[in-house]
């Protein structure tokens, strides 16, 4: 095994994965939207599989309510910006991969600029503005979208905007849900949260873009 490979030797290893699929990981960009309790487990565990790109997107600062779910965070990095935290602590876990981050918050002028060049998105937002945005701005620029929400006890999980083989779209967020309510469902700091369960959606939102990217296993596509 060529030596760059050697870190990955135990997922290289599965059958139906090997060197070809670990390749196609290397050629990947992926950009996650939202670094709290699903962008920070997304992120961590597709960096560590060897996801060649890695874009991180947030505008926000890490508080001190963030560290029971934010795994990246620790209390030393309160009031510093998410996005720097995490692209320095995922670079110095695995400085195989490029980091990128945007800390401008993502808008209708800038969202297609941001999700250019990027193979999959990751929402990992907890407004559902963004969420919508997200959605429709891949839907525009035809690239799926791994989506996430927890609330409470429960989690959501779904792949997005899948090119078919006749030339249609899988389902998107707004065939599911063409409106929401946001006064209806509150964020994790009024509604609360458990936060084993950010990890738990997390990590299947990691899964879904390594199975999507390795061509391997059966996507959440069309369904959550």
């Amino acid at each position: 095994m060529h030596p760059d490979l050697s870190r990955y030797s135990c997922q290289v290893a599965l059958p139906g994965f090997g060197e070809a699929a670990q390749q196609l990981l290397k050629q990947a960009k992926i950009l996650v939207v939202g670094a709290g309790g699903l962008g920070c487990p997304a992120a961590q565990y597709l960096a560590s599989s060897g996801v060649g790109t890695l874009g991180i997107a947030d505008f926000d600062v890490v508080s001190i309510s963030n560290l029971h779910r934010q795994v990246l965070y620790d209390p030393a990095d309160v009031g510093l910006l998410k996005t720097q935290v995490v692209c320095e602590r995922l670079q110095k876990q695995n400085p195989q991969v490029k980091l990128i981050p945007h800390i401008d918050k993502i808008t209708s002028n800038n969202v297609m600029q941001v999700i250019d060049g990027y193979d999959v998105i990751v929402d990992g937002t907890d407004n559902f503005e963004t969420r919508y945005l997200l959605n429709d701005a891949s839907v525009i620029a035809g690239k799926p979208v791994v989506y996430g929400a927890i609330y409470q006890y429960e989690g959501q999980v779904a792949v997005w905007n899948m090119s078919n083989p006749d030339g249609t779209r899988s389902p998107n967020y707004r065939d599911l849900f063409p409106q929401v309510d946001p006064t209806q469902v509150p964020n994790c700091a009024v509604g609360g949260v458990i936060p084993t369960l950010a990890g738990i959606i997390g990590c299947m939102q990691a899964n879904e873009v390594i199975k999507y990217l390795t061509n391997t296993g059966e996507l959440l596509t069309g369904k959550y």
